[in-house]
C-alpha cells in the first residue's frame, strides 16, 4: 500500500475489510461512534487518561491504568489490532498505537486515512448500539513484554536537553504547533521549548488527504531538519497525543530507536527546576 519500510504499519480500509480475526479499535469520540462506526469496532476512549508526572510511583500507577483498560475494553494481545480515528490518521489513534506497541502487542496498524478514507471507499457502517465486547486477556503484571525502549520520561529527556555534558546522539523531537514551540501560546506555568528541541510539527506528516506522506517526502521532512536514523530520538507535545504521532511517523521510516516523553510539556513546562529555552528567528 505504501513504500514505507515499516509498511505493514498502515493499513488500508480494503485490506482490512478482508483481514481476519482483526480487533478494530475506534478511538473517536463516544457520540461519534455511536452515529456510525466500522462494523464491530471496539471503542476506546483514552483521551482524558493522561499524566504530568513520570516519576517511578505515578508513571507506573498510570500504566497500570491503562493496561487494565485496554482489559475492561475487550483488548486481546493475541490477534490483530487496527486502530483508526476520523477524518485523518490523527493524533489519537497514535497514541492508542503506541500504547499497544509500548505494552507489547505484535501486530498493531493504524487505518490511514482514517474513518473517512473509509467511507471514501464505500465500506459499511455500523449504527445503533454497539455489541459490549467480553473482556479482554490482556494481563494487567505486564507480561505481555513491555517495550520500555519506547517510553520516555524527564530524566530521559534532560539527558539529551541541556544538562552538563548532555548527549548529541539525542534529538528531542517537539511536535507541536509553532505557537507553542516559539512560547506565543502558553499551555504550562512557563512557556517556550525543551532546550535543543527540534520543531517538527505532526500534521506535517500528512498529506492532504490526511494521510502519511510517502517515504520519500517524510525522510527529506526530518533529515533536513537533522532528524536521522543513526540518533536516538525523543518526541515530545503537550501530553503525548501529538508525539505519539512523530513516534509513529519514524517507526514507518525505520527508524531503530524512537521514543514517546509520555507526559511532555504537561510536566516539562510545570516543573520549575528543568531549563526552558525561548526559541527565535530560525533554527
Amino acid at each position: 500500500m505504501t513504500d514505507h519500510p515499516n509498511a505493514r504499519l498502515l493499513i488500508g480500509p480494503a485490506e482490512l475489510q478482508k483481514l481476519d480475526r482483526v480487533q478494530v479499535i475506534d478511538t473517536r469520540p463516544a457520540e461519534r461512534f455511536a452515529a456510525g462506526r466500522i462494523p464491530g469496532a471496539i471503542h476506546l476512549e483514552l483521551w482524558g487518561l493522561s499524566l504530568n508526572d513520570t516519576d517511578p510511583a505515578p508513571m507506573r500507577a498510570f500504566l497500570w491504568t491503562i493496561s487494565h483498560y485496554l482489559t475492561t475494553r475487550g483488548i486481546d494481545p493475541k490477534p490483530p489490532v487496527a486502530v483508526y480515528e476520523d477524518s485523518e490518521t490523527g493524533i489519537r489513534a497514535a497514541r492508542a498505537f503506541w500504547f499497544l506497541e509500548y505494552f507489547g502487542h505484535p501486530d498493531v496498524r493504524v487505518l490511514d486515512g482514517g474513518f473517512q478514507a473509509w467511507k471514501g471507499a464505500g465500506l459499511p457502517i455500523e449504527t445503533g448500539e454497539a455489541k459490549t465486547a467480553p473482556k479482554g486477556t490482556w494481563p494487567d503484571d505486564g507480561s505481555t513484554g513491555r517495550r520500555e525502549d519506547t517510553l520516555a520520561g524527564w530524566r530521559d529527556v534532560f539527558a539529551g536537553a541541556g544538562a552538563p555534558g548532555h548527549r548529541h546522539d539525542l534529538a528531542i523531537l517537539d511536535t507541536r504547533s509553532e505557537q507553542e514551540y516559539r512560547g506565543t501560546l502558553k499551555r504550562a506555568s512557563r512557556a517556550g521549548a525543551i532546550p535543543n528541541a527540534i520543531h517538527v510539527e505532526w500534521r506535517d506528516n500528512l498529506d492532504a488527504t490526511g494521510r502519511f506522506k510517502s517515504a520519500a517526502d517524510l525522510r527529506r521532512l526530518y533529515e533536513a531538519k537533522g532528524i536521522t536514523p543513526d540518533r536516538d530520538v525523543i518526541s515530545y507535545c503537550q501530553g503525548g497525543y501529538r508525539a505519539a504521532h512523530g513516534y509513529l511517523a519514524l517507526r514507518l521510516l525505520g527508524y531503530p530507536r524512537v521514543r514517546n516523553y509520555v507526559a511532555s510539556w504537561a510536566e516539562w513546562g510545570n516543573r520549575e527546576e528543568l531549563p526552558v529555552e525561548q526559541v527565535k528567528g530560525q533554527r
